[in-house]
């Protein structure tokens, strides 16, 4: 059984012609391609579901069984359209267990997910369809887009300009203007938060924690408590920190440490506890609590002596007047970084270990 894999990674299929994935058939790609055709002509997607079609015809002529498939990802291109993709893809395996496949694509950005299908099937040959007016141009175009979702390549060159944004934005907020010069200031803090969330996917994150609190609500699931109970710790650690900055009377630097020192411990207790309820969800499903639990709670407790460690010992750079000695603050953040060293340590060789154990059941 071979598989004929098109992807439509951005869902134009959905947002364009109403048809959601995945596809499998001929009748349905054909049909799904008609009506991508006829709701913008000029969409390449049409051109790949074609030849998706015509590759389809061509196995089955050499008397191989095979199928053909469109995968759809989401509007917002990332971690969360990927992810949809790979559960399609598992999904069709499920039903149609094939031993080799075929990509069809129609350009580099839907070849950016050849390593999902590759990771779950022993990819043939990949086909990657043009539409001769412009195939260089939209290789080029999407060389570049790709390019900019790169995260690593976004954090170096998206990340600067966004921290730059933010500090101009405050700095001029906190000096104080009038009139057209807010408008300024609010269009770079809008436009630094903006790129910061493009830089680290948090929107993707937003829109898939609301997807998974949907589920916990509708299956009754007891992390959603524990994500309440979570958010609540961490919004009272902003109301503290905020009471604190108001009355430390003080230089702006002390104030923001104020502001820390005091929202610090709640926000360690919501991460605390958000952990807890992901811990017995997998205890629930899974009848054994994780590993990764201690370890996680190692990690937040090293993060919880190094923040204050080093937020006294600046208070005390700054006053002369820290809650405990130098030697006592120096000493919390030697153990919060042993405890952070000792968890990824730790989590690494856990990992090592879970490799090599599902590598031997492979091969047994």
């Amino acid at each position: 059984m071979r598989l004929v894999v098109c992807i439509d990674r951005d869902d134009d299929l959905g947002r364009k012609a109403g048809v959601s994935g995945p596809l499998v058939g001929r009748e349905q790609v054909i049909e799904a391609a008609t009506k991508l055709g006829t709701a913008d002509p000029e969409d390449s997607d049409t051109n790949a579901m074609l030849a998706a079609v015509q590759l389809l015809d061509e196995i089955r002529r050499t008397g191989d069984e095979a199928e053909v498939v469109v995968l759809t990802g989401s509007p917002k291109v990332g971690v969360l359209s990927d992810r949809r993709v790979a559960e399609q893809f598992d999904k069709v395996l499920e039903q149609h267990p094939a031993t080799a496949g075929h990509l069809v694509s129609d350009g580099a950005e839907d070849e950016y997910l050849f390593p999902i299908i590759s990771s779950r099937l022993r990819v043939d040959s990949v086909r990657r369809v043009y539409i001769r007016q412009n195939a260089n141009l939209e290789s080029t175009y999407y060389t570049f887009v790709r390019a900019l979702k790169d995260p690593k390549l976004r954090a170096k060159t998206v990340l600067p300009v966004a921290v730059v944004l933010l500090t101009l934005g405050l700095a001029a907020a906190w000096a104080g203007s009038s009139g057209f010069i807010w408008g300024v200031i609010g269009l770079a803090l809008l436009l630094g938060v903006y790129l910061v969330f493009w830089t680290f996917d948090i929107d993707e994150m937003i829109i898939d924690s609301i997807r998974t609190t949907a589920t916990d609500v509708r299956q009754g699931s007891v992390a959603f408590g524990f994500g309440i109970l979570s958010l609540s710790l961490i919004g009272v650690g902003f109301l503290q920190g905020y009471n604190a900055f108001h009355s430390s009377n003080s230089t702006p630097i002390l104030g923001v440490i104020a502001f820390l020192l005091a929202g610090l411990v709640w926000w360690l207790g919501g991460a605390i506890v958000w952990e807890t309820g992901r811990a017995v969800r997998r205890y629930l499903a899974r009848g054994r609590i994780e590993r990764s639990y201690p370890l996680a709670l190692m990690s937040i407790g090293g993060i919880g002596f190094v923040s204050y460690g080093i937020l006294s010992l600046v208070r005390y750079v700054e006053i002369g007047t820290p809650s405990y000695e130098p030697p006592i603050l120096t000493a919390l953040v030697v153990v919060g970084l042993a405890l952070m060293v000792g968890s990824g340590a730790l989590y690494q060789r856990y990992r090592s270990r879970l490799v090599a154990e599902v590598g031997e059941t492979s091969a047994s």
